[in-house]
């Protein structure tokens, strides 16, 4: 399975949310509402989620193996890196 597009939505606030990401796989298969986050250790790339009743958060959608998490979080993190290059200067 190949990413064929990544698109990067920026956000602007005081949250440690940086961005909402939506991929495609194959051009066939689209994941929405994968977010960037500014940790304590930098940058990371959080799949989509929901609350749970007992308010933990469980992932809805992800991948199963370390080769395919690292190939999502490397190509939202370079697509995020180039949007922000690519924002108008305020």
């Amino acid at each position: 399975m190949k990413i064929t597009d990544v698109r990067i939505k920026l956000v602007s606030g005081e949250s440690r949310l940086r961005a909402i990401a939506t991929i495609t796989f194959n051009d066939s298969f689209v994941v929405h509402d994968i977010r960037v986050i500014e940790g304590e250790k930098g940058l990371f790339v959080a799949m989509p989620s929901k609350k749970m009743a007992n308010g933990e958060f469980r992932d809805i959608a992800h991948p199963i193996h370390a080769e395919m998490r690292k190939e999502i979080e490397d190509a939202v993190k370079d697509s995020y890196e180039k949007a922000l290059t690519e924002q108008p200067a305020e």
